[in-house]
């Protein structure tokens, strides 16, 4: 299987791809020659990452019959001082309803098997970076 994605500049410093048929506008900050009319590339490797791993803990979750009401991931990763400036490092926090009942054993076996097994974002980003993980109940 293939992945490809057209990404079209747009002027200044904006960019619009299409993955999958949807649109994505992306552009610079104004202090660099952008209009801020979207998001900058680098988190977006950090909501592929959200996104990925968080669609997997939720479905393997329903499969083991847990009671998610809510459920976010966040993601936060450090960027390097040089150019070119990368993420040295990341760290996801996997956040539940401490009411739902949910069994964290189950909770912390849905992220290993995302983190481990699952996740081909975070398969990537393991081969470069380190990824730490954590379970938040609020």
């Amino acid at each position: 299987m293939r992945h490809e994605i057209s990404c079209t500049w747009t002027g200044d410093m904006s960019f619009e791809a299409e993955v999958s048929g949807h649109k994505i506008r992306l552009d610079a900050d104004e202090a660099v020659g952008g209009k801020d009319s979207g998001p900058r590339p680098k988190p977006l490797v950090l909501v592929a990452l959200a996104g990925c791993s968080g669609m997997d803990v939720v479905s393997i979750l329903k499969k083991m019959r847990e009671p998610v009401t809510w459920f976010d991931v966040k993601v936060g990763g450090d960027l390097t001082e040089e150019h070119p400036k990368y993420y040295s490092s990341v760290k996801i926090t996997y956040e539940f309803k401490a009411s739902d009942g949910l069994t964290d054993e189950n909770v912390r076996k849905a992220v290993a098997l995302s983190q481990d097994k699952y996740c081909g974002v975070n398969a990537l980003l393991k081969k470069a970076i380190p990824v730490e993980w954590e379970v938040v109940y609020k």
